[in-house]
């Protein structure tokens, strides 16, 4: 009996969609370096997922904020991920059905973030809307004064402080003069509030590929932080669980938990209906 009998055959370590992958994340990340010390031009502001209702936004950042990544730590962690897990799917699936599983999950990663995100900012458009309907110097100074005015970005701080100067200069001499630079003033805000966030990085597809290893493999024991061993399928319930409660109470840190578990539900659905076929 010779050892042949028991070599696996077909598989490859790297193979082709996953290695293409690591290679175009690694350019993007490259490339944005790249643009913001030599031209001061930020990729990410363009190739980075906007809000759908945000001026900036584009159809095809869809696709292209899945290879951008914030820093070293956050493309390393994910292009691991991404070869510990997704090489073993892509051998057992194919390149074909590996590559769609990964752009289905990180397209609804970022839908479930976003619908998450309006649900979160309604109150916010709300006051603006209310305010722009029907102006006036008091709704301005109590909107500034609540919890909805939220200064997210160094533009919207520099068109806030040109406000504030501008409107103190005028308020008392001309009060509609006031309501008129308030008016212009929020709805720039309204801009540059929905402007502001921006999602990148495919950590919401490679959530969903943990689960399709959970799924597909639920018996092979995982190493937590190389020690601790778990079944498969009782890691990915685990880290589930640790999203879903980050999601609703971290809240101060830019992780997007809810896009991470949007790409484990479209995957689970994914495999639901693949297996159904």
């Amino acid at each position: 009996m010779s050892f042949q009998q028991y070599r696996p055959t077909g598989f490859r370590v790297l193979p082709p969609v996953v290695k293409n992958l690591l290679i175009i994340n690694a350019l993007f990340f490259l490339a944005t370096i790249t643009f913001q010390s030599v031209f001061k031009i930020d990729l990410t502001d363009y190739l980075g997922l906007h809000y759908f209702g945000a001026e900036k936004f584009k159809p095809y950042q869809f696709i292209t904020y899945m290879f951008m990544h914030g820093g070293f730590s956050h493309i390393l962690f994910n292009m691991f991920a991404l070869w510990m897990f997704g090489n073993v799917l892509e051998n057992f699936w194919g390149p074909k059905r590996f590559l769609i599983y990964f752009l289905v999950t990180g397209i609804g990663a970022a839908l479930i973030h976003y619908i998450v995100f309006y649900i979160e900012i309604s109150p916010v458009l709300s006051a603006i809307n209310n305010f722009l309907d029907d102006p006036s110097n008091e709704k301005i100074h109590a909107f500034i004064d609540s919890s909805n005015m939220k200064i997210a970005s160094y533009e919207m701080q520099n068109h806030f402080n040109e406000f504030v100067r501008d409107y103190n200069n005028v308020i008392a001499v001309n009060p509609e003069r006031a309501i008129q630079l308030a008016m212009n003033y929020m709805t720039q805000y309204r801009i540059d509030f929905l402007n502001a966030p921006i999602v990148i990085g495919a950590s919401g597809a490679v959530f969903g590929i943990l689960l399709a290893f959970g799924m597909m493999f639920p018996n092979a024991m995982l190493y937590i932080f190389f020690a601790i061993p778990m079944k498969a399928k009782y890691f990915v319930i685990l880290y589930g669980a640790i999203e879903l409660f980050s999601g609703f109470y971290d809240t101060t840190s830019n992780v997007a938990h809810f896009a991470h578990l949007g790409g484990m539900i479209f995957g689970y659905f994914l495999i639901i209906y693949w297996r159904k076929k």
